[in-house]
């Protein structure tokens, strides 16, 4: 995508200099430490960290290089190991897209390890050897490099530059790590020529935000194209972005990936002004990635392609009328001929013939199959593309199809209802979606872009965990018991997707592995091929008192048996959402038969708590049901699949208290 102007030489040479931003000093120059680095005094306050970033410094221009215009972004890094495990720093990766025949570009890389010996710094510098490149996609090739030398207290820093034709690829400068920086600058020079929409995310102050203008003299070309002898001045602007001691992003329960909350910069080339010329709109539309993606032979083209399968699609038709049910008949028969190999996409690896014949393939060559076949056999089938949560979530008002990695099959029911229907997760029932793929929305891709639209994946499945025990107590405190537990919707498939890995034996073994003094003689799984109802588990235990004398009291919680007493929210604040997903369910009802002759002296108060805005509700509730016989139920109903920031708080604390009320003891005491 090269961009040329039939701009005088002499002129092309000054055009953009990108004065305002070298007006500045740089933070870093490569190859200048400060021994007092090399030392371990700085980092005191450093102590839970694995390493430190001292210095990123980026700048990305757009400059006319032979006439031709081409994005050059440099880089210097500086980093202070602390620990071993911060040695995977010294391996940096740098991705460079190439399609046809060009190809981004690095040239000047270099890279030193400073390390102190015999109180002098010594350097080791990046040798080829320790340089390779990898290719990750038809498009994307990742060049990696190892700094050597390094060990605890090493510095190691590094530079290259990336000479690039994409001006669509413009590289997001991200401020935050896994390990703490303490100073990460960015700076972009653009001309006039060239439009950006540029987003900022992320949780921490700017240190530097400013943005310089300037203007660079060059000749002015009639409409025809030839210099019309006058002179003109070509703006030009220099975005200058600084953050300094950004924390290190620390991973939390329950989230997506990290790439959706650390504090960074991206940018999206909409339009082109060249003089003498229109303005061209280059953003993309949701019209034209449409027409891009059904035009595509790994994408719309494929789906009239499965003549193969109409003989088996017919005889569906004939025997399921209605269409939710046909959808879920369609979609067994992909499921039996094509199994998904774990890896994402939504544009195929080949014709679908050839993943039909191999009987495996990627998300797209499963579910554009399903889409195809769902036609084929009368069904209102569409492709939604969507962003899986590992990969991040999509801002709707930015058309770009990089930010999707996924295609599910959407079907419009005649009640107007949205049936989502995925065919690599054969543990799941119809119309229910993957866990990877609940996040945000997908959007429709239709053949007449006007009905395209975002639908929302959420789901009405939730995590379902429903325990029934009995419990008996001996005087000895001892204690048997049966168990019949149900998982369903989400939860249901976690288990069963366990249960094929492990094994029923060793399942039940893992199970049981956090009660060291259970024995289990007993245990039956039920509807484990059954996917639309819960997988149901009943077992019995047994746990032998330590010494045969009686005991006069028991101070017992029978619900630490089947809890984890670990409240997942460990830290005070949190800056992103809570996303479990789906809604979550757990519901835990104990029988306890206490020996003979002895009596329930003290128990728990009954409780209710709920969250604020009908978010949640726990329940739990202790009784006599009979002499000798006490009732324990525990409710967590968790209503929303997501709870943001400023929500965070009141579930931390909500979580306390329940495992507080949980492992409230009951007092059993021999009667007088």
């Amino acid at each position: 995508m090269k961009q040329t102007l039939p701009i005088l030489a002499a002129l092309a040479a000054v055009l953009l200099s990108a004065t305002a931003a070298q007006a500045q000093p740089e933070p870093i120059k490569f190859g200048k430490i400060d021994p007092k680095d090399l030392t371990a005094a700085p980092f005191v306050g450093d102590s839970a960290a694995t390493a430190v970033v001292l210095c990123d410094y980026g700048t990305t221009s757009i400059q006319l290089i032979s006439n031709e215009f081409q994005l050059v972004s440099e880089r210097v890094t500086r980093i202070k190991i602390l620990k071993k495990a911060g040695f995977e720093n010294a391996t940096v990766q740098v991705p460079l897209y190439h399609y046809g025949t060009q190809s981004e570009k690095i040239s000047g890389l270099r890279g030193t390890t400073y390390n102190l010996v015999g109180g002098k710094p010594v350097p080791t510098k990046l040798d080829g050897s320790n340089i390779f490149v990898e290719e990750l996609t038809p498009n994307l090739r990742m060049r990696k490099f190892t700094l050597p030398d390094v060990r605890e207290g090493s510095v190691i820093e590094y530079t290259y530059t990336v000479m690039s034709d994409f001006f669509f690829n413009f590289q997001d400068w991200t401020f935050q790590r896994d390990i703490p920086v303490r100073w990460s600058e960015f700076r972009a020079t653009i001309p006039e020529y060239y439009k950006y929409k540029m987003l900022m995310q992320g949780y921490h102050a700017l240190a530097v935000n400013t943005q310089e203008n300037g203007s660079q003299a060059t000749l002015a070309y009639a409409p025809g194209g030839s210099p019309s002898g006058n002179m003109v001045n070509m703006q030009t602007t220099t975005y200058h972005w600084a953050m300094k001691d950004v924390p290190a992003f620390r991973d939390e329960p329950f989230m997506t990936t990290a790439n959706d909350y650390v504090d960074r910069i991206s940018f999206q080339l909409a339009g082109l002004q060249f003089p003498e010329r229109p303005y061209q709109n280059v953003a993309g539309t949701w019209g034209k990635i449409d027409l891009d993606l059904l035009n595509s032979e790994s994408f719309g083209q494929q789906l009239g392609h499965v003549g193969f399968l109409k003989d088996q699609l017919q005889a569906l038709v004939a025997q399921y009328p209605d269409v939710a049910t046909r959808t879920a008949a369609v979609r067994r028969l992909v499921m039996g001929a094509v199994r998904y190999d774990g890896s994402n996409g939504f544009y195929t690896t080949g014709p679908l013939r050839k993943a039909y014949d191999a009987h495996h393939g990627n998300a797209a060559d499963v579910n554009l199959l399903l889409i195809a076949a769902l036609r084929e056999a009368g069904v209102p089938a569409n492709p939604l593309l969507l962003s899986t949560r590992n990969h991040g979530r999509v801002n709707e008002s930015q058309p770009l199809l990089d930010r999707f990695n996924y295609v599910a099959a959407h079907v419009g029911l005649p009640d107007g209802q949205d049936l989502l229907v995925d065919a690599t997760e054969p543990l799941l029932p119809c119309g229910v979606l993957p866990e990877r793929c609940l996040n945000g929305a997908g959007r429709l891709i239709m053949k007449n872009s006007a009905e395209g639209r975002w639908v929302a994946l959420a789901t009405n499945q939730r995590y379902v965990h429903y325990q029934q025990v009995s419990l008996t107590l001996d005087a000895q405190g001892g204690l048997s018991g049966k168990v019949h537990e149900e998982r369903g919707g989400y939860a249901g498939a976690e288990a069963r997707r366990e249960l094929a890995s492990l094994g029923e034996k060793k399942y039940a073994s893992e199970m049981a592995r956090p009660h060291s003094s259970w024995t289990v003689p007993k245990f039956v799984v039920a509807d484990r091929e059954n996917v639309d109802k819960p997988l149901g588990l009943d077992y019995e235990f047994t746990q032998t008192a330590e010494n045969s004398a009686a005991v006069g009291t028991f101070y017992l919680s029978p619900l630490r048996e089947f809890i984890s007493e670990q409240n997942p929210f460990r830290h005070d604040d949190r800056l992103f959402p809570v996303d479990f997903g789906a809604p979550k369910e757990e519901t835990r009802m104990i029988t306890l038969t206490l020996p003979a002759g002895y009596e329930l002296a003290e128990m728990p108060k009954p409780t209710v708590m709920d969250l604020p805005d009908g978010g949640g509700r726990f329940l739990y509730s202790v009784a006599t049901t009979a002499p000798g016989v006490v009732q324990l139920t525990s409710r967590l109903n968790l209503r929303k699949p997501s709870y943001t920031a400023a929500e965070y708080a009141s579930l931390r604390e909500f979580y306390r208290l329940m495992l507080e009320k949980q492992g409230e003891k009951l007092v059993i005491r021999k009667k007088a």
